[in-house]
């Protein structure tokens, strides 16, 4: 997050409409928060955005992903800081908004990454312990020393 306002964060260039912006906001279920705030959009965002949570944080980079409409995002626990429902609702967005993108999705909980294409489980010392689809890595592969299902 950098300093300055709400909208500057989001919008550096000012190539977006308010409500194009206020669309990204709700789609990352932030949308009433900003609403609230004395100036909205124009409210003041303090240095590393110490003035939201850092699930607010989270989400205020996922709504400036979502307007830049970038083709690879890279997501490193992106909702680890919000709760297993937010989580939810945000992993629904994001197949949504994303649907004709490549996302590098780094995460913990099973649940953020049950609906991705293909999964790359590490272990200790970032050796590859599985590799395939959900599905196959919940079914489970004979031979290999980690299971997927043990997360």
């Amino acid at each position: 997050m950098f300093q300055g306002t709400v909208r500057f964060n989001l919008d550096p260039f000012q190539f977006y409409s308010d409500s194009e912006i206020q669309e990204a906001l709700s789609s990352v279920h932030l949308s009433e928060k900003i609403q609230s705030l004395d100036r909205g959009l124009d409210s003041v965002v303090t240095q590393n955005g110490e003035n939201f949570s850092v699930g607010e944080r989270q989400l205020l980079c996922l709504a400036r992903s979502m307007l830049r409409r970038s083709k690879v995002i890279v997501m490193d626990e992106a909702t680890a800081a919000v709760d297993g429902e937010t989580d939810k609702l945000i992993q629904a967005t994001i197949r949504t908004t994303f649907h004709d993108c490549t996302v590098l999705t780094v995460a913990h909980r099973i649940d953020t990454v049950i609906d991705c294409d293909r999964l790359l489980v590490l272990r200790a010392g970032g050796h590859i312990a599985e590799f395939g689809s959900p599905i196959s890595l919940l079914e489970g592969h004979p031979g290999l020393s980690f299971s997927f299902r043990q997360f």
